[in-house]
């Protein structure tokens, strides 16, 4: 008594498919597993013999030998569940085998066979549709997830009692093919509620017009999280591929809220300053996305960022070039995306009121110049715009009224971004920041006035070749907020005074 199920595992964002075959045989009663099954799936016998026993089934009392093709990919996770007890059932006849072939499998079981639900929806769903699988059987609570692949059968159960009667009565149980509203991750302040800042909230809009990293720089108190906070909500709404592949990777997380379909909005990371490597660019033996990856087509807002370990930090070097982190293990790499924008904060010197005209920095030039060098010279060079956020005096902190709102902003940041996008692409959704060579030897023209300023600036703020890139597309952004084709000195003269601070 034979059967064979199909499945998948998932090796970072990647679903890879895997075919569980049940043998029931006569012997001694015994349960094996093989074909590397980690600690959690081979707890599962257990859930398995409860779950069928529970749901009025009768649990073999055979020799019943589970393999999980290929052995080469370890399986990780309870999503394994319900097809071994699908399996073991449709060995025994008591499922029909003819419906089974033509389904992915996957769900968590409990002990009563009621079912839970599993991450890796999305990335498993869209495997299936690209194998050719008719379609998917999985927990109620993930058909919403699962029914944004296009063209695959979603049948949504919520015990393996339902799910035996929908694979021997298979029109008792209506396919899923709408999927749920796509759900917004959070609210965004607005940005009114900043008071005064102006080249502060100059530099905002020019980094989300062009998906520039930022650095915010001021004493404690002075607005830099308020400012960050706000980034956010001044960024265009996601396409639809990019909202994929950010439900991907909060699917992969277990992020997603149960239910839930696309995600509508940009996500904002905030990590803590005691965040390990791992947790930051992802890892682990089963490599599991990190925070960068979590900001993918968002924010990574790192606040107080000179507390940050200088190591931690050093990992975001490559991710900011690539949009992407690739982790390596000795079976095979696992490569998550995270093209992300990188806003920091951080004071000036170990008491934060270096400058501060209120109050006195007591810090000694020893103390101020080993805390600036926390952040080195290679990731300070990929922050496109640093600016000081002063501390406000009483009359500007009493204000009844605040500056543009976020919906004004967002407005302009939308116009430049669709300016990019029909320069570069409509489908590409590329952005200023990430230009080629190519690109902008084709699109960032400078003229004779404008080229006569960069050259001078070249030399006297000893700009490298990623600098003098970076200011090139900071005034490329610059010039689609004006709604301008060549670059002017006057944009390059903006770019460079937000470099200069460095």
């Amino acid at each position: 008594m034979l059967a064979s199920l199909r499945t998948a595992a998932l090796f970072g964002v990647e679903a890879c498919p895997v075919h569980v075959e049940v043998d029931v045989s006569f012997g001694l009663p015994g349960f094996t597993m093989v074909g590397l099954p980690d600690a959690s799936v081979r707890e599962s016998r257990d859930r398995v013999r409860s779950a069928i026993r529970n749901s009025g089934f009768e649990f073999p009392a055979h020799r019943i030998t589970v393999n999980l093709a290929p052995a080469d990919v370890r399986k990780v996770g309870a999503s394994f569940d319900l097809p071994i007890a699908l399996g073991i059932l449709a060995a025994q006849g008591v499922v029909e085998r003819r419906h089974i072939a033509d389904l992915v499998l996957l769900g968590e079981l409990s002990l009563d066979g009621s079912i839970h639900p599993t991450r890796g929806v999305l990335p498993i769903a869209s495997a299936a549709k690209r194998d050719g699988v008719a379609g998917i059987l999985l927990p109620a609570s993930n058909a919403g997830e699962a029914a944004i692949v296009s063209g695959l059968a979603v049948f949504g159960v919520s015990s393996l009692t339902e799910a035996v009667r929908a694979l021997n009565e298979p029109a008792s149980v209506q396919a899923r093919s709408v999927p749920p509203p796509a759900v917004s991750i959070g609210e965004f302040a607005d940005l009114a509620d900043v008071r005064g800042q102006r080249l502060a909230r100059r530099a905002l809009e020019i980094a989300c017009a062009g998906g520039h990293n930022l650095l915010l720089v001021g004493p404690p108190g002075a607005g830099k999280t308020m400012i960050a906070r706000r980034v956010a909500g001044l960024l265009p709404p996601l396409s639809f591929e990019e909202a994929l592949e950010v439900t991907a990777v909060h699917s992969v997380a277990g992020l997603l809220p149960a239910g839930s379909g696309l995600l509508a909005s940009r996500p904002f990371r905030a990590p803590h300053h005691t965040i390990s490597n791992a947790a930051l660019v992802g890892g682990g033996s089963q490599p599991r996305p990190g925070e960068v990856s979590l900001a993918h087509h968002g924010v990574l807002f790192l606040d107080e960022m000179l507390e940050f370990s200088r190591h931690v930090l050093e990992v975001l070097r490559q991710p900011l070039e690539e949009g992407s982190v690739t982790i390596a293990r000795a079976a095979r790499s696992a490569i998550f995306p995270a093209r992300f924008m990188l806003v920091g904060a951080m004071n000036p010197c170990p008491c934060g009121f270096l400058g501060d005209t209120l109050r006195e920095c007591r810090c000694t030039p020893q103390q101020v110049e080993r805390y600036g060098h926390r952040l080195s010279g290679p990731l300070r060079d990929r922050l496109d715009l640093t600016v000081d956020v002063p501390a406000l005096p009483p009359d500007t902190l009493g204000a009844i009224e605040g500056g543009e709102s976020s919906a004004t902003v967002r407005a302009r940041v939308v116009a430049a971004r669709a300016r990019q996008h029909e320069r570069y692409s409509p489908t590409s959704g590329r952005t200023n920041t990430e230009l080629t060579p190519a690109l902008m030897r084709r699109h960032c023209l400078v003229d004779p006035a404008g080229r006569r300023v960069l050259t001078a600036a070249v030399t006297r703020l000893a700009l490298s070749a990623r600098g003098y890139d970076r200011v090139l597309k900071v005034a490329r952004t610059i010039a689609d907020l004006e709604g301008v084709t060549s670059i002017a000195a006057d944009h390059i003269a903006e770019a460079l005074q937000f470099r200069m601070t460095d």
